[in-house]
């Protein structure tokens, strides 16, 4: 299980020590939400900061793009730094065409695709693109804001995706993203979760004993 702490909830101004802080902790992967205003309504990243944490940080970038029209963004991403570029399979309305094209462009630059959806979502919009993806994101939040609780559904929803991961004998990432804290990683670890993406739980105070609590019987 690895934790990515989420960039949206740093301290630009304390960045190059912050990420000492993560490096020193054994985080090897990092979480970018790319928001577009359209999709979410918010703003966020631009390529060029990710180029900006590619020069600095040793470990891996998973970007998450919150926007309209992912296939507009991927070539940046995937030139700024990106190694794994997850999109939301509503940002095409389900649209099957759109999604396969996503999928292949990401994996044309040799990275690592995910698929999100909302939690408003059925777990099942996912199943038809499982075998050609290495990572599913599940949002247990409203995408767009940080700081929110935890949706408590989201561990019913890890079941049935798990199950169906299972049943056809799937080797995939399972991340969660929202609201996740330090008494929430094993009971999502026991549902399925690999990947847990946390902000707030790891920047808001005191960021080694954060990560320590969250990553705690884990390494």
């Amino acid at each position: 299980m690895r934790v990515l702490p989420s960039v949206l909830s740093m301290d630009y101004s304390q960045m190059n020590h912050q990420l000492d802080l993560l490096e020193s902790c054994g985080i090897t992967m990092l979480h970018f939400d790319v928001m577009d205003g359209h999709f979410v309504p918010n703003l966020s990243f631009g390529a060029d900061l990710l180029k900006g944490f590619q020069k600095r940080f040793k470990g891996e970038l998973d970007v998450h793009l919150m926007v309209d029209d992912p296939l507009m963004f991927i070539d940046a991403f995937a030139k700024a730094g990106a190694d794994w570029i997850s999109f939301h399979l509503e940002s095409y309305h389900f649209d099957e065409r759109k999604i396969n094209q996503c999928i292949d462009l990401i994996h044309d630059h040799g990275l690592k695709a995910g698929i999100v959806i909302r939690p408003t979502t059925v777990v099942d919009a996912l199943f038809n693109y499982l075998d050609q993806v290495e990572m599913v994101l599940l949002m247990s939040v409203q995408p767009g804001f940080g700081g929110q609780a935890f949706m408590p559904e989201t561990f019913e929803r890890m079941d049935r995706l798990k199950a169906y991961i299972d049943q056809h004998d799937l080797s995939i990432e399972i991340e969660v993203d929202g609201g996740i804290n330090a008494s929430l990683i094993q009971p999502l670890v026991d549902h399925g979760m690999t990947m847990a993406v946390a902000g707030s739980s790891v920047f808001k105070g005191d960021i080694a004993a954060n990560v320590a609590a969250l990553t705690h019987g884990f390494h």
